[in-house]
């Protein structure tokens, strides 16, 4: 079991499985009303998008990946000098102080979401959005280019080359080349990469990132 990291959900749905289009329409219904309260313009997920390829070729990756890359960005974010190195096969990131600091800030969009459900919309706001009425999955509605601002932020951190904020082919290369090699920081440069192309994809297409 891991987490997936979809976008162009509507639209898969509508062509391979509309009878469940109803169930993402509902949510989508509680993140408009959420949008709303917040002074925000509504998102309107498109039913059609251009075919393209995720140049990461992921869909998700182990649910305990994320901690590890929450706990980089977090250590980004205090020291801007600061560059990641793997935990030991006995240490736990979620037992890091820092990242509960951090965390306990409620001010980043990769840290307070849910670790296994919830969405990402293509609509700028700096403050997360908490559903207090817990009618949204995940109960946090985060946004696409805060979560892709903070993913460059943290990108040095782990060796990752971002062009003027883009990773591009070259990169995304050197990548994968570290992933076949079981690179030391595998787990936070897979997670990385899939959010990263999310985001590119989200903005691309104005679709939501679901966490599913």
């Amino acid at each position: 079991m891991g987490l997936s990291v979809s976008t162009d959900m509507l639209a898969d749905i509508i062509k391979n499985d509309p009878e469940s289009a109803d169930y993402f329409n509902a949510d989508m219904k509680v993140v408009n009303k959420l949008l709303r309260e917040n002074g925000l313009p509504e998102h309107t997920e498109p039913t059609d998008v251009p075919a393209s390829i995720r140049r990461d070729k992921m869909i998700g990756f182990p649910y305990s990946f994320l901690h590890y890359l929450r706990r980089a960005y977090a250590h980004r974010a205090r020291d801007a000098s600061w560059m990641a190195s793997p935990l030991g096969a006995d240490e736990d990131p979620g037992d890091d102080p820092l990242l509960d600091e951090v965390m306990m800030e409620f001010e980043s969009h990769l840290l307070c979401h849910s670790d296994a459900e919830g969405y990402y919309v293509p609509i700028e706001f700096v403050d997360v959005i908490f559903d207090d009425q817990q009618e949204l999955a995940g109960g946090m509605l985060g946004s696409t280019h805060m979560l892709k601002k903070e993913l460059q932020l943290v990108a040095p951190a782990l060796g990752i080359t971002l062009q003027e904020g883009e990773l591009t082919d070259v990169e995304v290369a050197k990548i994968d080349a570290r992933i076949d090699d079981e690179d030391d920081l595998e787990r936070e440069i897979i997670t990385w990469v899939c959010l990263f192309e999310a985001c590119n994809e989200s903005l691309k297409h104005g679709t939501a990132i679901c966490f599913t």
